[in-house]
């Protein structure tokens, strides 16, 4: 069920519910929330629960950008490393500039290890 069947549904569900109920009740329930609202317990419980979700998400914030140095310095560490790989790369470049090497010129020459030069 998509957003629009779950509010129709919730749409019908409160207008049953509010037309059986009538005024009397609908004037129960605004004089049961202004009460709610108006405590001195609830205000306190509000504060400290908006105090509790700062604190996390300060923790939370700074836990992420932990983890976003920790992966910056991995980056740069690996982007500046000289890895095998350019070693390779550099030694294949030098064996390619002084040119192929002439192997043996008949298959006697490969087996006695002759070079053929």
């Amino acid at each position: 069920m998509g957003v629009k069947g779950g509010f129709v549904i919730g749409f019908g569900v409160e207008y049953v519910l509010g037309s059986k109920a009538g005024r009397e009740r609908y004037e129960d329930i605004r004089r049961w929330w202004g009460q709610l609202s108006s405590s001195p317990a609830v205000h306190s419980a509000a504060d400290r629960t908006k105090a509790v979700a700062a604190d996390a998400s300060r923790r939370g914030l700074q836990v992420v950008q932990s983890g976003v140095e920790k992966a910056g310095s991995a980056v740069r560490t690996r982007l500046h490393k000289e890895d095998s790989t350019d070693r390779l790369v550099d030694r294949l470049e030098t064996n390619s500039r002084k040119g192929p090497r002439r192997g043996p010129d008949t298959a006697t020459d490969a087996f006695r290890g002759s070079t053929g030069t």
